[in-house]
């Protein structure tokens, strides 16, 4: 892998890094590739409109890393209680679940844990 080109259309944003498990199944995880190169129309349009300017999934074995820009006045908690209530937010939540370690009718906050952020390259690291 020799890594991703990239570019933003905004500069001030709120950056979320957060971790979901999926089922240890190599097909299950082929399908669950498949699915996101294909996300229903109405899931991304309801990420918009709560604020969320980017969002990038990575996957390790069975372990998925998200990346998720938002508009800097982002309310994490607001905001996912509200993408909970958008058009097939629920039908996407079950119909995804099958690949997850999860419930079918966890919300997406509730199955997306937020991850700390321990370290930023040039920030300033204290006294060193």
């Amino acid at each position: 892998m020799t890594g991703y080109l990239s570019t933003t259309s905004y500069t001030m944003h709120k950056r979320f890094c957060k971790t979901l498990e999926l089922k240890n199944d190599p097909a299950l995880i082929e399908e669950y590739k498949n699915v996101h190169r294909n996300v229903w129309r109405e899931i991304t349009q309801g990420m918009k409109d709560v604020g969320i300017l980017d969002m990038e999934i990575y996957l390790f074995g069975a372990r998925l890393f998200m990346i998720m820009d938002t508009v800097p006045e982002f309310d994490h908690d607001k905001a996912m209680a509200a993408l909970a209530t958008k058009p097939r937010q629920r039908e996407w939540e079950a119909f995804v679940s099958r690949f997850q370690k999860a419930s079918a009718d966890a919300t997406a906050d509730e199955k997306w844990q937020l991850m700390e952020r321990v370290y930023k390259l040039d920030e300033k690291q204290g006294n060193g």
